[in-house]
């Protein structure tokens, strides 16, 4: 086999390099599919982090949909006046402006 005199002065065939050059080539294999499964895994944990808040987001919103629906039972039945002298003049505000149209 023929030698080639390395930088320590060594002899290496060109059969150990060609193992070399294989072993690189499948630790480079082996590193890209590290980094893909790493990769699908933070995929993965960020899709269920922006799942978890929006569900969070959700029930917060219904709540606060809830609590102004009560607030706005409690109005009419507290002031049923003032609550249909509003609605009157939303609607005559409404009114006026599809009328221009």
């Amino acid at each position: 086999m023929a030698k080639s005199p390395t930088a320590n002065g060594k002899q290496v065939t060109i059969d150990e390099l060609s193992e070399q050059i294989a072993l690189l080539k499948m630790d480079i294999a082996s590193l890209t599919e590290t980094l893909g499964d790493y990769g699908k895994a933070k995929s993965d944990e960020m899709r269920d982090t922006a799942r978890t808040a929006a569900h969070d987001l959700s029930e917060a919103g219904r709540a606060k949909a809830m609590e102004a629906q009560k607030q706005a039972e409690e109005f009419l039945q507290t002031q049923p006046g003032t609550a249909l002298g509003i609605a009157a003049g939303l609607g005559f505000l409404v009114g006026i402006v599809t009328a221009r149209r």
